[in-house]
């Protein structure tokens, strides 16, 4: 079995499209019929998430960390009990393309770290964009960590001890860890999710603060 994990913190807005996309991700031809069970983790929410996750076959597990590494632990958690061989994870404000799942598990890799693409920029002044592209690197073999477009081994996993409980940089983290075991990891550019840039992100220090962060520095000259 292939497990997905979804930490989502009163995402009403965006979890229905995401959802949506993992499913359809899930019934991949290149997957040959292997069951895939997908975890939504509502952490603490206050807003209508759980009446959309309920609304779509996927599991869900409600909690209250208010603390994304934690959050995703209990999610690999759950499901390594239940025997995933492999755990994908993403956010609840993306989209994952249709062959996400099945080209990270035919890698044979420990692990996959794909890249991201920003759905819409229009709430960004245009440096924002110019600066963030200028940074940023969509190619093969970059060293890109996005917890919304990850991949592990269940035994990788283990081994490097899984996500620390951090509310803020665990995937970096936990990609550290697997390099200090000497897990193989593949950094690929194609099948990258498509996130948010919205301005009311749900992580301190994560990607919506980073490119709040962009946006408070001007492109020089």
């Amino acid at each position: 079995m292939i497990g997905i994990i979804v930490p989502a913190h009163n995402e009403e807005d965006f979890l229905h499209d995401c959802i949506k996309s993992l499913i359809a991700a899930s019934a991949h031809e290149g997957l040959h019929g292997e069951p895939v069970e997908i975890l939504i983790m509502l952490d603490d929410c206050s807003d209508a998430s759980a009446q959309v996750a309920a609304a779509h076959p996927v599991g869900t597990r409600l909690c209250a960390y208010r603390n994304v590494g934690m959050t995703r632990a209990e999610g690999a958690r759950i499901l390594l009990e239940r025997g995933a061989r492999w755990l994908a994870f993403t956010d609840a404000d993306s989209v994952v393309p249709y062959a996400w799942l099945a080209h990270q598990v035919s890698l044979q890799a420990d692990a996959v770290c794909g890249i991201v693409e920003v759905d819409d920029w229009s709430g960004y002044p245009e440096h924002v964009r110019q600066r963030y592209d200028s940074l940023y690197q969509p190619v093969d073999d970059h060293r890109h960590i996005h917890g919304a477009n990850l991949g592990v081994s269940a035994d990788a996993y283990q081994r490097a001890g899984g996500f620390k409980a951090l509310a803020a940089h665990e995937d970096v983290h936990l990609v550290a860890d697997l390099q200090r075991i000497g897990a193989s990891i593949a950094w690929i550019s194609a099948n990258s999710v498509t996130t948010s840039a919205r301005k009311d992100y749900r992580c301190k220090e994560g990607f919506g603060d980073y490119l709040n962060t962009l946006a408070a520095t001007p492109m020089p000259g």
